[in-house]
């Protein structure tokens, strides 16, 4: 017991020093403020009305009328029964947030390198290293918490695989289950599926190693036992996966039935996302050398210069006060790549960077080769359309890859595993298999191209013209200062170019020093050791502040309430009704935070009310504002303030139709709508016949009760008639009801609801009832129930393997 004591201690205390560093670089959190995350606050804006519902009731409404119309919930943070797996991740994140992703970022990393055998100060080295990435710490500042949450989980996902794969089987398997698990919990499927490429490669390297030493049993034995711990994982979340697979073929995801635009031209049709859109973002070749070079080409969007820069003295010279200049100077554009927007450079660490190259000459066999293939093809696909050839044959022919935007964040994947192979060549410099004078040539040749290619750099810097893609828009936003700006905006950029650049060649001279003197036994290794931390701190976390620090915290207050109610939404929440409102004096999801509103912020929006916002509502069509019952408009007005206009034409929460007409394709459901009186008129592709219906003047139909998830009408008509209701169609969930009794519902004006209603009196009701919420569930239910088994039958087993071994498992 002692034994395992003093075993344990020295990762208690990493474990505790790696809390105490979250801690440390956020701070703030430990006075109560709260990081004000630009995603997160319109994640709040598009949740609230849900995260009102559940507060009031106890219960999970899965839909919201508050964004786009209506949408599922299913990606909004929908909790669902049995999701035993997310309790977990709630206990493993117990700091305040941030705080508690980048202990995850330690924790997941230090396991990884502990499973490859790694001394535990290397291991901790190693955490550190991949949890100050710049990338990793900038999707904390802009609020990507999900991203991040995915992430964290990979390196534990990769320990278990690997204990499989050294025949650690009952733990290897527990392992992969729980953190596949949590991975998949995250709900960030980006990541994962981008963390499936590199077990992929991962496994054709071990699959090959395993011909050659005639091990391919063990090899499918592994597969096999790492399949089960999948199908578990999976089943554990099976209710997120199986809405979030239901969801995805009606959103911006799935496949479209157009094949025009907006303007008529032809559409290009795909699958998943259009090829532009997915590749946007797309790394430039230059760009690959800010994994190295931090500010290479200028760092981010809205870099602070500072008080000694160019574009200070610009302000000031055009009659800024210093309070103003030092305001502008703290949001330059000094960004200078190929991206339309840059938070910050993905910089992985000069001192890490010269490590990998030290160990890609040091470090032989199969981890070295999956590290490096991990790292080429992140890098290749990053490239984006800058390297069209390959990305259009990931689009076209990879499964899946179409359904994903911004390429360049395959990134990831490149800086997880450029940690792991640097460590390792400490790891081979500290082992007796090879000789001093080996590791000294590789020494020299690693100093000789990193030191090299910061110098090379330094030496062409006159080749570039340090102009960025956006600079034209500054010339003339900048009127007769337009030039001045862009020269004041160059000279920044090229000091930081120089400044960054230097720095790099410092840091990789200072580290192939380190290494030198322990070569030269002036240094141990522990001394070593401590060295490298204190370079790896050293250089990541001084770049990080520049892009994520104290300044990114405010009250809790600002952060749980990010939006104030103005004059417009005042008068609007005056009106009880229930009705929509569109914001066109400003964007993302500030109106859906007060309003149902036709606008929000989300990357998957439901795929047809996506395609009608862009043929009409971006155009303020009446006829289709009318048939969304948007009673208000919200808009500017001539003083530069903001009103709401009431739409006294909106069609009301449903109406009766004198005509509906079917047609035989989306386009011709689309292109009706332009000039469609809604009010009296519908149009479908669905199985309805074309008929003409009798309305009678005294004909009513009325919205008695509403809840997000569940809508009553009275209705009162001396004949038969149709329907049609102001509310987005989704077949998956809604079901439809007339006096008590299920009846079908179909889709009319690309969007809308429609149902035949018998004459007479009834009472229609409208239920969001998701099967795949019950199914998923139960699954869950299951899944967990057989996990929690399992985990238990392995702690008894290696106990008993423990008993007869004598011995203890470090």
């Amino acid at each position: 017991m002692a034994s395992s004591l003093k075993r344990f201690l020295p990762h208690f205390l990493i474990i505790i020093g790696f809390i105490a560093l979250s801690l440390a670089y956020f701070s703030p959190v430990l006075s109560g403020k709260q990081i004000f995350q630009s995603d997160i606050m319109q994640y709040i804006g598009m949740s609230k009305q849900q995260t009102d519902f559940r507060a009031a009731t106890g219960e999970e409404t899965y839909w919201t009328n508050s964004a786009f119309g209506g949408m599922p919930t299913y990606q909004l943070g929908a909790k669902y029964p049995h999701n035993y797996i997310k309790k977990l991740d709630s206990v493993l994140r117990f700091l305040p947030r941030p705080a508690d992703y980048l202990f995850l970022y330690f924790i997941g990393f230090y396991i990884l390198l502990l499973t490859l055998k790694v001394n535990y100060k290397l291991a901790a080295l190693g955490a550190l290293a991949f949890g100050f990435s710049t990338y990793l710490i900038i999707i904390l500042g802009v609020g990507h918490n999900s991203k991040a949450h995915a992430i964290a989980y990979m390196p534990l996902v990769l320990s278990g695989i690997l204990l499989v794969f050294q025949k650690k089987y009952i733990f290897g398997f527990l392992l992969t289950t729980v953190a596949m698990a949590l991975e998949l919990g995250a709900n960030h499927y980006q990541m994962t599926y981008y963390l499936l490429l590199l077990v992929l490669i991962m496994g054709a390297v071990y699959l090959f190693d395993a011909y050659k030493k005639n091990l391919l049993p063990h090899f499918f034995k592994s597969v096999g036992i790492m399949f089960i711990a999948v199908v578990l994982a999976i089943g554990m979340n099976a209710t997120n996966i199986l809405a979030t697979q239901e969801y995805v073929k009606e959103s911006t995801r799935g496949k479209s039935e157009l094949t025009i635009n907006p303007d008529g031209t032809p559409k290009e049709i795909t699958s998943g996302l259009d090829k532009e859109y997915i590749t946007e973002y797309s790394y430039g070749f230059l760009e690959t050398f800010n994994l190295f070079i931090p500010r290479l080409l200028g760092g981010g969007n809205g870099e602070d210069v500072g008080k000694d820069s160019e574009m200070y003295k610009f302000y000031t010279g055009i009659g800024a006060s210093p309070v103003e200049a030092m305001r502008e100077v703290k949001h330059t554009p000094t960004y200078w790549g190929d991206q339309p927007i840059v938070e910050a450079p993905a910089y992985v660490g000069a001192v890490v960077l010269f490590l990998f190259v030290f160990a890609l000459i040091v470090v032989k066999g199969r981890l070295k080769w999956w590290l490096v293939g991990g790292t080429i093809v992140s890098l290749l696909l990053s490239y984006g359309k800058n390297l069209g050839f390959l990305t259009d044959f990931f689009i076209d022919y990879v499964p899946m890859y179409d359904k994903f935007r911004a390429v360049s964040s395959i990134q990831v994947i490149l800086e997880l595993c450029i940690p792991v192979l640097a460590i390792f060549g400490l790891v081979h410099l500290f082992n007796d298999f090879e000789k001093n004078e080996g590791k000294l040539k590789a020494l020299k040749i690693a100093a000789g191209i990193s030191g090299g290619l910061a110098i090379l750099f330094l030496l062409f810097k006159g080749s570039f013209d340090f102009v960025g893609v956006n600079d034209g828009y500054f010339r003339q936003a900048y009127g007769e200062y337009g030039q001045s700006f862009v020269d004041a905006l160059k000279a920044d950029r090229k000091s930081m170019y120089t400044t960054d650049t230097l720095r790099t060649l410092m840091l990789v001279l200072l580290s192939a020093g380190g290494i030198w003197l322990y070569l030269q036994k002036k240094l141990s290794q522990n001394a070593l050791v401590v060295v490298f931390a204190v370079l790896i701190l050293f250089d990541l976390v001084n770049v990080d502040r520049r892009y994520v620090n104290n300044e990114n915290f405010v009250s809790a207050l600002q952060v749980s309430k990010p939006y104030q109610a103005n004059a417009a939404d005042l008068e609007i929440l005056k009106d009880d009704g229930h009705f929509r409102v569109f914001d066109v004096a400003s964007s993302g999801a500030r109106a859906s935070y007060f309003h149902n509103s036709l606008s929000g912020y989300h990357a998957a929006k439901l795929g047809r009310y996506n395609e009608l916002f862009n043929f009409y509502i971006a155009k303020n069509n009446i006829n289709v504002l009318n048939m969304l019952n948007t009673k208000y408009i919200i808009a500017d007005d001539e003083q530069g303030g903001i009103f709401p206009y009431e739409n006294e034409d909106a069609n009301g929460n449903a109406w009766f139709i004198s005509e509906i007409e079917k047609v035989n394709s989306a386009n011709a459901e689309m292109t009706a709508l332009e000039n469609l009186d809604t009010k009296i008129k519908a149009v479908t592709t669905q199985d309805l016949a074309a008929a003409k219906f009798k309305i009678d003047s005294t004909a009513t139909l009325s919205l008695s009760e509403y809840k997000p998830n569940y809508l009553k009408y009275s209705s009162n008509n001396s004949n038969d008639g149709f329907a049609v209701f102001s509310e987005i169609y989704y077949g998956d969930g809604w079901n439809a009801y007339v006096d008590g009794k299920l009846q079908p519902h179909y889709r009319v004006n690309y969007v809308l609801r429609g149902m035949p209603i018998p004459k007479g009196q009834h009472t229609i009701e409208f239920k969001f009832e998701p099967q795949v919420v019950k199914t998923g569930s139960t699954i869950a239910l299951a899944s967990s129930a057989l996990v929690g088994l399992l985990i238990l039958v392995g702690i008894v087993y290696m106990r008993k393997q423990i008993r007869e071994k004598g011995d203890t498992i470090s």
